[in-house]
């Protein structure tokens, strides 16, 4: 429910200043997080709030005091604050938070897919999730998914919807396959050439 402009609080250790709060606005929302891992955090927060070292873990609060983020990265060529910062959704928290304690792991759910970022899609004027690569042996292999034939110069397979629901951009298919969670089966409408078909995958770990 959060809206772009809406008003945030950050509060954190900045450079070492102990309960520190900075303020700015929600810049966007639905961002890409990469990480060490080479995995992706999906539906981040954006905010314009100073962030800087020392931040990372503290909370981001809307202005009733409500937790709606934690905060975890910057964007910027210096180290400090460039007034683009990221926090992860507090309902990824409470998903993950339990796993974590309970486990001393998370599950990273995937179906063995690499996709085109949004950006090409876009420049392309493709509303849904191109497939480039399919890892051998993944649950999006055994479901006849084909990314770019690069020797023929052929556009992959698109994902539009997963469980009739429209994947427009990559984080629509990322969100949908945390919520069903590792086990689960996905209906997934794909196009290719024009022509429209379902498959059925099983959401795995790839973590």
């Amino acid at each position: 429910d959060l809206q772009i402009g809406q008003k945030v609080y950050a509060i954190g250790n900045p450079f070492g200043l102990d309960r520190t709060l900075t303020t700015g606005i929600i810049s966007a929302t639905g961002r890409r997080l990469p990480t060490a891992r080479g995995r992706e955090v999906p539906g981040v927060i954006q905010t314009d709030t100073a962030i800087n070292p020392g931040n990372s873990g503290g909370p981001l609060l809307d202005s009733s005091g409500r937790l709606i983020g934690v905060n975890t990265a910057i964007l910027s060529g210096s180290g400090a604050s460039a007034g683009v910062g990221f926090s992860v959704p507090v309902d990824v928290v409470n998903k993950v938070v339990p796993q974590l304690i309970n486990k001393g792991k998370v599950p990273t759910p995937g179906i063995g897919i690499l996709a085109l970022s949004d950006q090409v899609a876009a420049r392309s004027n493709i509303s849904g999730v191109i497939v480039a690569d399919v890892a051998k042996g993944s649950p999006a292999a055994k479901a006849g998914i084909k990314g770019i034939d690069r020797s023929a110069g052929e556009l992959g397979d698109i994902i539009i919807a997963i469980n009739d629901k429209p994947v427009e951009i990559f984080n629509d298919l990322a969100q949908a396959l945390f919520e069903l969670g590792v086990g689960k089966t996905a209906r997934l409408r794909i196009v290719n050439n024009g022509k429209e078909r379902e498959v059925v995958v099983t959401i795995t770990d790839i973590s």
